[in-house]
């Protein structure tokens, strides 16, 4: 065996020893991961922290024909910001990238806070929400750029429990704030806590610049993916009926000319790679927002357990975490699979679990339900959650992965940001659709909602087998 041979062989075996949570969780790469974590954390916990809180902010500030708008401008706003997420990194560094995002999501929690109308409060939601899509995409794409190839599926397994964490902790923690009558101060303490944490990320990408190069915005593709988005957001507000298919249906049309036009200009949102035959980022892709859609039986959960079972709110709050607890744990056992057979087979398997438990799920919920139905409920929802938990990080892994090149490796990663909240939006708007569907007897539109996004996720299955070819 010759010199160089030995001496690489040395490297790889020093880097595979390097490979685990011990020295991810050390010295920089902890202060990196924190960051990247805390400021999905922050977007993740908003979300379901504010819906806790509506009905002390409406009862103060009024404005109740605007409830659905403090959701859909924020959400609005933060697909919009993961959009231009790659190119800010490119142009100012992980630093500032971070400092931006979490400033402007500081601003926007403080609006929220001092605001005397519901007007002005979806005004701060769309400042709020711009910083929030740029942290929840930066999550992502940082990792690429931020941390050694061998800790990037556990950086992602960590980033993206982060979702479930704030699932299971969101709800909570608004309800304790409204319980107290302190809805304001609430939106305080995001600001405050989104200021330490941006002191936090400029010592922690201390040295870490960007290119300085400025890339041309993809106005072409930009105006109708953004113009889809807005449409598929509407959907969930205008009357229930022809309305929500006619804003959906404009979506996917807008949609599918957003795809027509990336395939055909210079200037894209996501990497050119995703566009070549015989490449598997688009089906990575279409995996990820397959998951998503699974993500969203997690809102529903807790009212059909109250209204079919009779389970007090507490308890059916914690019906409603098992998914994203199953989820959590599963993905932190799944990203030490260091073989690549290992994590296609987790990939594949990871919608078939969640397909199986929805539909398992969905098929069981009957009227007056007893203690032993609900404990079955939280069996098949508990592998659900695992199935998301067996393929999220690994297909985080899998698009950051898809190129060599730092700029469109930069924007595979923010992209997945992007598909995630486009799917949140497109499953929320399909649910109450659903909902409706089912009428008056809670049993029929319970099973309508479920199984309706099992539909989703079924076409994960095959999404996943194509992603994970060789």
């Amino acid at each position: 065996m010759t010199q160089p041979t030995m001496q690489a062989g040395a490297e790889e075996r020093a880097e595979s020893g390097n490979n685990t949570w011990a020295d991810l969780l050390v010295a920089r790469h902890l202060a990196i991961l924190t960051v990247l974590a805390s400021g999905v954390l922050l977007y993740a916990m908003n979300l379901y922290f504010t819906a806790a809180l509506m009905p002390s902010i409406v009862a103060e500030i009024g404005g109740q024909h605007y409830y659905a708008w403090v959701t859909t401008s924020f959400v609005v706003a933060a697909i919009v910001a993961s959009l231009f997420v790659s190119r800010v990194l490119d142009w100012k560094g992980p630093g500032t990238a971070y400092v931006l995002g979490l400033i402007a999501f500081a601003v926007g929690a403080a609006g929220n806070a001092a605001s005397p109308s519901m007007e002005l409060l979806i005004l701060g939601r769309v400042v709020q929400g711009l910083g929030g899509g740029l942290l929840a995409g930066l999550g992502y794409a940082v990792i690429r750029s931020a941390l050694p190839e061998r800790h990037w599926a556990r950086a992602t397994g960590a980033v993206s429990a982060m979702w479930g964490i704030g699932t299971l902790f969101g709800p909570a923690l608004g309800g304790v704030f409204a319980e107290l009558g302190l809805w304001r101060w609430s939106y305080g303490a995001l600001a405050l806590a989104a200021l330490a944490f941006a002191v936090l990320a400029q010592r922690s990408f201390g040295g870490m610049a960007g290119s300085g190069h400025r890339t041309t915005v993809p106005v072409a593709s930009l105006v109708p993916l953004i113009l889809a988005i807005v449409a598929i957001s509407l959907s969930s507000v205008v009357p229930i009926g022809w309305p929500t298919f006619a804003m959906i249906g404009v979506g996917l049309v807008l949609l599918a000319l957003f795809v027509i036009v990336e395939r055909r200009t210079r200037d894209t949102i996501l990497p050119h790679v995703t566009y070549r035959r015989g490449n598997s980022l688009k089906w990575v892709y279409l995996t990820v927002a397959t998951l998503s859609a699974g993500v969203m039986v997690e809102t529903f959960i807790p009212l059909f357990a109250q209204k079919i079972a009779g389970l007090q709110p507490l308890v059916a709050g914690l019906l409603g975490a098992v998914l994203s607890l199953a989820w959590v744990i599963a993905q932190l056992f799944v990203v030490s699979i260091s073989s690549e057979a290992g994590r296609r087979r987790a990939i594949r398997l990871g919608p078939l679990l969640l397909t199986g438990g929805l539909i398992a799920y969905g098929l069981l919920q009957v009227q007056g339900a007893d203690i032993a139905m609900v404990a079955i409920w939280a069996g098949v929802l508990a592998i659900a959650g695992a199935g998301i938990g067996l393929a999220w990080p690994l297909l985080g892994v899998a698009a950051m992965s898809a190129t060599r090149d730092p700029a469109e490796g930069g924007k595979a990663a923010a992209a997945i940001t992007t598909t995630q909240l486009i799917a949140f939006s497109v499953t929320s708007a399909l649910s109450g659709t659903l909902m409706t569907a089912g009428g008056e007897a809670v049993v029929d539109a319970a099973r309508y909602v479920i199984l309706g996004i099992s539909l989703l996720t079924l076409a994960g299955i095959l999404t996943a087998g194509i992603a994970t070819r060789r």
